[in-house]
């Protein structure tokens, strides 16, 4: 895909993990404690936490994400061969402090002095995003942080896309929404979004309703894909 312009957009509306926030950035401060499994665990702990979420929501068996990434680490300490409550301790509490890419908050504040909306729209819970915004330095900068927990079931379930609308009193089409997950980028598109998929790792595109409006591989370039006034 290839860059574009999008005319009409008032609003930017962000995924937080893996778009703002580098979900291995937890395992890879415990390197000193993982050693060369760290990336390995960080995989495989972001996979099941994904899987996990979208099983709870077929099975309308709803838990919050904190809840699902405890699982979801379980898991992948159990693969690794790992039995350690400190560490588990301690890499739940680095999750709570995710890093922050480092192109995010010089464009977000590019994009906040031009008068754009932002808002993050995520699977984490109020809490959980809270504590990731606060750590990477970003508050203030958004209209609306917007949690699945308001609806009750996670991504790519529509209502939680319309939770936005909503909130920031917009049409669908005038939102530009970013994930990093390709699933969710097209997921997006089908409810009625603007996206852009924010490809970060190279994934080749995705065999499901509907196709991201533009490409990027960070989001660095977003401001010159927007309007230059609002």
């Amino acid at each position: 895909m290839k860059q574009v312009k999008l005319s009409g957009i008032k609003a930017c509306v962000f995924d937080a993990y893996g778009t703002l926030f580098d979900v291995s950035s937890a395992a890879r401060e415990a390197r000193d404690a993982l050693g060369d499994r760290w990336q390995a665990l960080a995989d495989l702990w972001r996979t099941k936490q994904l899987q996990y979420s979208w099983l709870r929501g077929l099975s309308g068996r709803h838990a919050d994400f904190w809840q699902v990434t405890g699982e979801a680490l379980d898991f992948a300490m159990a693969t690794q061969g790992i039995d350690d409550p400190a560490l588990r301790q301690r890499l739940m509490d680095l999750y709570l402090g995710l890093g922050a890419y480092p192109e995010v908050a010089p464009v977000l504040r590019r994009l906040k002095s031009r008068g754009m909306k932002l808002a993050i729209l995520s699977n984490g819970t109020p809490a959980m995003l809270a504590a990731a915004v606060a750590n990477a330095g970003l508050s203030g900068l958004f209209d609306a942080v917007l949690s699945v927990e308001e609806v009750g079931v996670y991504k790519p379930h529509p209502s939680v896309y319309r939770l936005t609308l909503e909130r920031l009193g917009i049409t669908a089409d005038q939102v530009c929404f970013l994930s990093s997950n390709g699933w969710d980028a097209y997921s997006a598109k089908a409810f009625g979004y603007r996206v852009l998929w924010c490809n970060r790792h190279g994934q080749v595109p995705e065999r499901i309703p509907a196709t991201p409006d533009g490409e990027i591989t960070d989001l660095s370039g977003l401001p010159e894909m927007l309007p230059d006034e609002l």
